[in-house]
């Protein structure tokens, strides 16, 4: 293995960690660290003085192209696009844990969707990411007193969409496995307890598998919903909660395979 190999590999959690919560798309974000590590290998490193801050700019501004020609793929996108899951449980090795720690959930995730691509990238390079504002400057090519604005407008915006409660990890992995219970009982009076009458459902199939199109709301359609899904797949499902973006889920498998 060769020097520059070994540079890209001791950076590679952190690079991997910053592209996933820009692109909010493990296959994406993958693609990008390839390309990053290639561009990395034909780069002439003779000026380059500190390797992690060239490849965190290469990885950001890749990712900020894919962001905006994303935008454009996402508007013919049928039905919801959410973030596409990350199980970050003991399964991945501990450096990525640690560069995955922390603000990674879904809802996390699709609120940093709602910013524009270099906003999403100041906020997340300095409130997540521990970059100073010079530094960051020096990545996305602008002034520091732009990316300070940018950073304060994202921070607001995330702060204003935030679920306004915290749930402990026990409180969550409790609610799912109620849920378990009843789905696995089809039982129709314990599935509305437990959904609030606001409550909404957003899927999204990735075009792999067949979600549904539209938001479901309110408990009583939710419930239905769960319901049919639930009869369809009768002795077929089986339920796992586990960590999912650092926070527990639920993972659905068919026949035994990943669903």
């Amino acid at each position: 293995m060769d020097d520059r190999t070994t540079t890209f590999q001791q950076h590679t959690p952190r690079l991997y960690g910053l592209a996933y919560r820009m692109l909010g798309s493990r296959a994406d974000a993958e693609d990008v660290l390839q390309e990053a590590y290639l561009r990395w290998h034909q780069t002439n490193t003779e000026g380059v003085r500190t390797p992690e801050a060239w490849l965190v700019t290469t990885v950001t501004r890749l990712c900020i192209d894919r962001l905006r020609a994303a935008r454009v793929e996402r508007e013919a996108y049928t039905g919801p696009w959410l973030p596409e899951p990350l199980l970050t449980g003991d399964a991945a090795p501990p450096d990525y844990r640690a560069e995955l720690a922390s603000d990674l959930s879904i809802a996390f995730l699709v609120v940093l969707e709602r910013l524009a691509p270099d906003e999403r990238a100041a906020f997340l390079l300095h409130d997540v990411f521990d970059c100073g504002y010079a530094e960051v400057a020096r990545i996305l090519g602008k002034s520091e007193a732009a990316c300070r604005q940018m950073v304060h407008r994202a921070r607001l915006r995330v702060r204003r969409d935030r679920p306004r409660f915290a749930v402990s990890e026990s409180a969550r992995t409790a609610l799912l496995n109620q849920f378990v219970a009843a789905v696995n009982a089809c039982d129709q009076d314990a599935l509305l307890a437990l959904f609030a009458e606001d409550a909404t459902w957003t899927s999204d199939g990735g075009g792999q598998v067949v979600a549904a199109r539209q938001v479901v709301r309110g408990a009583e359609r939710l419930t239905r919903f769960v319901l049919g899904i639930a009869r369809r797949v009768q002795g077929r499902a089986t339920y796992q909660v586990a960590p999912i973006n650092g926070e527990a889920g639920l993972i659905i498998r068919l026949d035994g395979r990943l669903h």
